[in-house]
């Protein structure tokens, strides 16, 4: 019960909104995949997504296949036009795969 009261907080403290100039890039982390997508808030339209099951990478919760889906993100979002995102971690931690994948984006050209 406490653990899902802290993730629940954690989620509500870390979250902002995304606008058209700074759109919101939200990460979800499950046991097989990673996924990634950029969000613009106020239209409540995702203009870029990827994950592991899209990037064709190997499942199995690794920090190389977070590089790879972080890389693309970024070479998808820079296709879009946008080079400037808001990070939206959710419940998860800034650790292990959600931090390779935000490496990953910045190397790619994402600035946040």
């Amino acid at each position: 019960m406490k653990r899902t009261i802290a993730k629940r907080s954690r989620r509500k403290r870390v979250r902002s909104l995304g606008t058209p100039q700074r759109p919101r890039l939200t990460v979800y982390r499950s046991l097989k995949h990673i996924y990634a997508q950029v969000v613009d808030d106020l239209s409540g339209r995702t203009l870029v997504a990827t994950s592991t099951v899209r990037a064709r990478v190997s499942p199995g919760g690794s920090n190389t296949a977070a590089v790879q889906v972080g890389k693309q993100l970024a070479e998808l979002a820079k296709g879009a036009g946008i080079d400037k995102v808001r990070f939206d971690r959710g419940r998860f931690r800034y650790h292990g795969r959600v931090k390779a994948l935000a490496d990953a984006a910045r190397e790619g050209g994402l600035s946040f």
